[in-house]
C-alpha cells in the first residue's frame, strides 16, 4: 500500500549506462542530437553552395591564366573546405563562423595586408605593371610615321556606349580592302561579312560595335590620339578622324646595355632596377616604369624629404587638436544637452529630441557644402547675420575655427542620442542617495553621474576619436586643406594627415599608390596605438566602478 501510495518508483541507473525510461521509445543515438533537414532548408543549402561553387569556377579562370598557382589551391581548398563543413551534420559552430571569418579575412585582413605590401612597392602611375610592359609602351609611344608607311582608312568604334565605353579602330587596308579592329591589345581582323564599307575604304557598321559619327569622334579626340595600336614592325596611331598609319618606333630597347635607344637624338636610358625607371646620364627619367620593391624608401621619404617632413609634423600637430577637438566638443555639447533634458521638471522633451537629432538625419556631404557657402566672406550668412567681415578661409586660425565649428554641429546629436540613453541606464537611487548624504547637483554628477558615463561611453568616444582623425570629408568638401602658405602649396592650415596624403599622393605629378600606403600606415599605427592606451584605461576605469 504504502508502495502505491508514494507513486512508480524512480529509474535506477548502472555505472555508465543510460536511465531506464519506462513506457518510452528509445531514440537512436545516431539521430539524438539532430534535427530533421526540412526541404526549404536543403533547397537552400543547394542554392548557396551552388553560389559558392559558381564563385569559385568565376575566380578560378584569372588565377590560372596569370600563373599564380598558390592562390589557386588556396582558392580550391577553402572551397572543398565549405563543402564538406556543410554537407556533414559534424562541426555545428563552425557553420556558423566559418561565413563571419570569411568575410572579415576578405574585407578586413586581406586589405590591410595588401596595403601594407603595397607600401614596399613603387606602384603608381608609371610603374603598374613589368618592365616588358614598360617597354612596349615605351616604344609604342614613340612611334613617329616615316616615308613609305602603310595608311588606314579609320573608323573609331565602340562595343558599347559611345560616350563611355573603351575605343577600337576600324582599319582598311588600302592595298587588300580587308578590315581589322585594332586596340591596346593588338590588330585583329573581322571576317569581311561582318562589316560594311564604303566606296571610300571607311567602315560605316561593324557586327558586335557601335561606330562613332563625326560629332561623337570630335568630343573623345583626345583618346582617340592616345590610343596606340602594337603591331609587329611598330605601332598605329590615328592621323585626324579618318586616317591612320603604321608607324616605326623612334626609341628601342637594347637587350645589350639593358636601355632603351633614341635613334633620332641618340640618347640612352639604362634601366634602374632599384627604381623601376630608366634613367639617362643627366638623370632624366622615362614616364614608363615598371613595379619594384623599393624596401622602406617610401617610409624613409616622410621623414627625411624638407618637402614633406616639415608641414608633416605640423600637420600631425593639428589632426591631433581637431581630433580631439571635434570629440571633445560634441560628447560635451551632447551631454549637457541630455542632462538638460533628462531633467524630471522638463516639458516637451519627445519633440526636442526631434529638433535636435535634425543635424544627424541630414546627409553630412551636402550639410558641409552648405557651411562653407554659410562662411562666405561677401555672401556668407553669417558675415551677413551678424554684420562681421571676417574672411574665414583666408587666415590659419579663423579657418580651423570654422571647420570645428561645423564639426560641432554635425556631431553633437549622435553624443546627444548615446548620452541620453547612458543616461537613462543609470538608477535614480544612486544620485538621490548622495543628496541624502548632503552632496551639490555637481558634486553629485561628479562624483556619480560622469564616471557611471564615462564607463559606458569611452569606447565610443575613441571610436569617435578614430574618425574624426581620418575625416576627410569634414576638411575636404569645406576648406579643401585651405589656406595654403605662399612657399608651400601642397600642405594647408586646415589639412590632415589623410588629406594631405591625398593631396601628396595623387596631386598633379600622378598617383603614387605605395607612398600613400606608407603615409596610411603611420596613419594606422598612431591611431592603434591611441585607441590600445585608451582602452586600457578604460579597462581599468570599469574594474573601479564595477
Amino acid at each position: 500500500m504504502s508502495a502505491s501510495l508514494s507513486g512508480p518508483e524512480p529509474a535506477t541507473q548502472a555505472p555508465g549506462r543510460e536511465p531506464v525510461r519506462r513506457g518510452l521509445p528509445r531514440t537512436p543515438a545516431t539521430t539524438r542530437h539532430h534535427a530533421p533537414i526540412t526541404a526549404t532548408g536543403l533547397v537552400v543549402k543547394v542554392i548557396l553552395l551552388g553560389l559558392a561553387a559558381g564563385i569559385a569556377i568565376w575566380a578560378a579562370f584569372p588565377l590560372v591564366e596569370a600563373g599564380h598557382w598558390i592562390g589557386l589551391a588556396i582558392l580550391a581548398a577553402t572551397t572543398a573546405g565549405l563543402f564538406y563543413l556543410y554537407l556533414t551534420r559534424r562541426h555545428i559552430p563552425a557553420k556558423y563562423l566559418v561565413p563571419g571569418t570569411l568575410f572579415l579575412i576578405a574585407f578586413q585582413i586581406f586589405p590591410v595586408l595588401y596595403t601594407a605590401s603595397t607600401a614596399f612597392t613603387n606602384f603608381g602611375d608609371g610603374h603598374r605593371g613589368s618592365k616588358d610592359e614598360a617597354i612596349v609602351a615605351i616604344q609604342t609611344s614613340s612611334v613617329k610615321q616615316v616615308p613609305g608607311s602603310t595608311e588606314y582608312s579609320l573608323a573609331i568604334a565602340t562595343q558599347g556606349d559611345p560616350a563611355s565605353d573603351a575605343l577600337v579602330f576600324l582599319l582598311t587596308d588600302p592595298k587588300t580592302r580587308e578590315v581589322s579592329v585594332g586596340d591596346a591589345d593588338g590588330l585583329r581582323k573581322l571576317d569581311a561579312g561582318q562589316v560594311t564599307v564604303s566606296p571610300t575604304g571607311k567602315v560605316t557598321a561593324a557586327d558586335g560595335y557601335t561606330v562613332l559619327n563625326f560629332g561623337q569622334a570630335s568630343v573623345r579626340s583626345k583618346e582617340i590620339t592616345d590610343l596606340i595600336v602594337p603591331t609587329s614592325g611598330g605601332a598605329i596611331r590615328s592621323n585626324g578622324l579618318s586616317r591612320a598609319y603604321e608607324g616605326t618606333a623612334v626609341r628601342a630597347y637594347d637587350a645589350d646595355c639593358d636601355c632603351i635607344k633614341d635613334s633620332e637624338t641618340g640618347r640612352t636610358w639604362t634601366a634602374d632596377e632599384a627604381t623601376g625607371s630608366f634613367v639617362a646620364a643627366d638623370g632624366e627619367r622615362l614616364a614608363q616604369g615598371w613595379k619594384v620593391n623599393v624596401g622602406l624608401t617610401n617610409f624613409t621619404r616622410v621623414l627625411t624629404d624638407d618637402n614633406i617632413s616639415g608641414p608633416f609634423l605640423g600637420t600631425l600637430i593639428w589632426n591631433f587638436a581637431f581630433a580631439i577637438a571635434s570629440t571633445g566638443g560634441t560628447f560635451v555639447l551632447g551631454l549637457l544637452i541630455a542632462l538638460a533634458l533628462h531633467s524630471p521638471r522638463m516639458r516637451g522633451t519627445n519633440l526636442y529630441r526631434v529638433l535636435l537629432i535634425l543635424p544627424y538625419a541630414m546627409p553630412s556631404f551636402a550639410m558641409l557644402m552648405v557651411w562653407r557657402d554659410m562662411f562666405n566672406t561677401d555672401f556668407g550668412l553669417l558675415n551677413n547675420l551678424f554684420g562681421l567681415g571676417v574672411d574665414w578661409f583666408g587666415g590659419s586660425w579663423t579657418a580651423r575655427f570654422a571647420v570645428i565649428l561645423v564639426q560641432l554641429w554635425l556631431g553633437y546629436p549622435y553624443m546627444f542620442l548615446v548620452a541620453t540613453g547612458a543616461l537613462q541606464a543609470i538608477p535614480r537611487e544612486l544620485t538621490e542617495a548622495t543628496s541624502v548624504d548632503g552632496a551639490s547637483p555637481w558634486q553629485s554628477f561628479r562624483a556619480v553621474t560622469l564616471p557611471l558615463l564615462l564607463v559606458a561611453l569611452s569606447p565610443l568616444l575613441i571610436s569617435s576619436f578614430a574618425y574624426n582623425f581620418n575625416n576627410f570629408n569634414a576638411i575636404y568638401l569645406t576648406t579643401e586643406g585651405a589656406p595654403f602658405p605662399a612657399d608651400n602649396p601642397t600642405n594647408g592650415a586646415t589639412d590632415l594627415l589623410i588629406t594631405y596624403t591625398y593631396r601628396l599622393a595623387f596631386g598633379a605629378q600622378g598617383a603614387e599608390f605605395g607612398f600613400a600606403a606608407a603615409i596610411s600606415l603611420f596613419i594606422f599605427t598612431i591611431v592603434a596605438v591611441v585607441s590600445a592606451v585608451s582602452f586600457r584605461r578604460t579597462r581599468r576605469q570599469e574594474e573601479v566602478y564595477s
